[in-house]
């Protein structure tokens, strides 16, 4: 078996890789029969020379590899047919933008397997950025809430070295009382909870947030009961919402007269109900001043996301009476709004390192070994030029019906 690793092509750059090369020395050791191929890249965030001193082969042309794993979508003029892929698609959720590439994947009778439909058998995912895609969403969120309210600046993510300098960066947040509100309960909410605990936010529950005040800055961790209700009234049952999204109702509302810093981090289904609507934030009660929009789901469950930003500019305005975009921190009765759709890019070392340990772990062992769980099938949105029977959903999508 030989693998490449892939150089990342999407513009903006991204300079993640899905293993280190330690970590390649570390799948040489484990799976003495794979070959690892890395190809050169000058923006990865680990450099060419840095694998060549780890005794890895590294060369522009990866075309005799069995597997090519990446990161971000890989341009569809650097697709080379009949081979396996890993990347992130972001086609499942019948992304327009990606219509062309999963056209071309098929067309180019390659095998897609999604890192984010990597499932263990109880249905949970087993690798992602989610993480750092948290420690960072949350340190935008309290950058651009300082830079609002001329609290505090800080250092711009790209300028630090790693996430201790990061977190060193954090002592300069001095919040007033304010209210945070998170929502979603993965790894992209913990790793935003990791960073509110360490700047010392205590945490409460969604019921005394709601109702009571506090002399200190606190945060609660809100999950789809908490926001999401029946249209009857009638008792909210969890797996009912997962498998039928579109029977239920919003009820974030009450949160938005309270809530002054929203951090957006819950995946969230085209079906489900949104969390805000342009009129929700036109109400004379609604007091959210920025949202740090994780899930980035353009114009999807908050409204105000209306495009991606990027790490360099990571911030804008949404007017809430034109419900138009404007320069970041123009006017005091904007929302300010943080959608980088590339967060973990931004600690590139360390978000790559803590994704190839889960590579290593969770996935090779299916991968390289036994599908005996079938993980890797369940992954598998193209094989043979066509779409799997789970990913048949997306055929119209593909084939530009819808």
């Amino acid at each position: 078996m030989k693998i490449g690793i892939i150089r990342e092509g999407k513009v903006p750059i991204d300079r993640r890789v899905a293993l280190s090369p330690q970590q390649c020395q570390a799948v040489k050791e484990k799976f003495p029969t794979v070959e690892l191929i890395v190809q050169t890249s000058p923006i990865r965030c680990f450099t060419d020379t840095e694998y060549l001193q780890q005794g890895l082969e590294v060369r522009e042309n990866v075309s005799d590899c069995d597997i090519l794993l990446g990161v971000k979508e890989v341009p569809i003029s650097d697709l080379i047919p009949n081979k396996t892929y890993l990347f992130f698609s972001h086609t499942i959720k019948k992304q327009p933008y990606n219509r062309q590439l999963l056209q071309a994947i098929l067309d180019q009778n390659i095998c897609l397997i999604d890192y984010e439909c990597l499932t263990n058998e109880r249905g949970s995912r087993v690798i992602g950025f989610g993480r750092y895609a948290g420690i960072i969403g949350a340190y935008h969120g309290l950058d651009a809430y300082g830079k609002r309210n001329h609290l505090y600046q800080l250092k711009p993510i790209l300028d630090c070295v790693d996430i201790n300098e990061m977190k060193a960066e954090l002592a300069k947040v001095k919040l007033p009382a304010i209210k945070i509100a998170i929502t979603g309960g993965g790894r992209v909410a913990t790793g935003v909870m990791e960073i509110l605990n360490l700047i010392g936010t205590s945490s409460v529950s969604p019921a005394d947030f709601l109702t009571k005040s506090y002399p200190e800055t606190v945060y609660t961790q809100l999950n789809s009961i908490d926001y999401n209700k029946t249209p009857d009234g009638s008792p909210f049952i969890e797996a009912d919402f997962f498998q039928y999204p579109e029977q239920f109702e919003g009820d974030f509302y009450k949160y938005t007269q309270v809530t002054d810093l929203l951090i957006a981090a819950a995946y969230w289904h085209p079906d489900s109900p949104v969390l805000l609507t342009p009129e929700d934030i036109q109400t004379s009660g609604f007091k959210i001043q920025v949202i740090a929009d994780i899930t980035c789901d353009i114009e999807g469950s908050i409204p105000c996301t209306k495009r991606t930003s990027t790490l360099t500019e990571p911030y804008f305005d949404y007017n809430p009476h034109t419900q138009q975009l404007e320069p970041a921190f123009s006017q005091d009765k904007n929302l300010t709004i943080m959608a980088v759709d590339n967060l973990p890019s931004g600690l590139p070392r360390d978000a790559s390192e803590d994704f190839g340990n889960q590579l290593i772990e969770n996935i090779f062992p299916f991968l390289l070994e036994e599908d005996s769980i079938q993980m890797i099938a369940r992954a598998t949105i193209a094989k043979n030029g066509t779409l799997t029977p789970p990913f048949q959903y997306l055929q119209d999508y593909t084939e530009g019906k819808e």
